[in-house]
């Protein structure tokens, strides 16, 4: 096992704020060097169809600190294409999909991003509808579409409702790169829901 690996597993594993979900489930895996290598040896790819992985914790896997990472670096870019920037977030009934969008939109709104948050879950194409339709700067759709149950995903899309390309894609993971991977405390949707 490589010394980073080891000491990125160690640094979540006692991160005081880790929910205790994710704190026994890298309790679980001591010692396990595949597993703890599949989990932190990189961090979880984002390109032009957005996030995608295996839920659990870990910096390659999907869960809330790589969604609070993925939606500020998202929010970022956005603020540098619109002086008022707005997304679209929808989420399916995959497990934790709700969860993940209101982080999402929790985390937009404290970086300045108006957000039009879906209340129930819909298919993909009105995610897409919805971008456009309110004139959105961009669009999250929190889905891992056909992947096995284990995974989600993190769609997203620009302001026309299609997939982001390669070049935006880009700018987009520049931006997440330069946020924290764990961060103490999370934003509260509901407590943002009203500014």
């Amino acid at each position: 096992m490589m010394p980073k690996l080891l000491s990125d597993y160690e640094k979540w594993l006692h991160f005081p704020q880790l929910p205790e979900e994710m704190h026994t489930e890298l309790e679980g895996i001591a010692g396990q060097q595949d597993e703890i290598d599949d989990r932190f040896y990189r961090n979880l790819s984002f390109g032009t169809g957005g996030l995608r992985g295996k839920m659990g914790a870990g910096t390659n896997r999907m869960n809330i600190y790589t969604i609070l990472k993925t939606s500020i670096g998202l929010a970022h870019y956005l603020k540098g294409i619109s002086e008022l920037p707005s997304c679209a977030i929808g989420f399916d009934s995959r497990k934790h999909s709700l969860e993940f969008a209101k982080l999402s939109a929790a985390a937009m709104v404290s970086c300045g991003v108006r957000v039009h948050l879906f209340e129930e879950l819909i298919p993909t194409p009105i995610l897409s509808y919805a971008v456009h339709y309110l004139r959105c700067d961009g669009g999250v759709m929190i889905t891992a579409s056909h992947n096995p149950k284990e995974y989600n995903g993190y769609k997203v899309y620009d302001k026309t409702g299609c997939q982001i390309d390669e070049e935006t894609a880009k700018l987009i993971e520049d931006a997440i790169s330069l946020q924290d991977d764990l961060v103490p405390q999370l934003p509260a949707y509901e407590d943002l829901y009203e500014q």
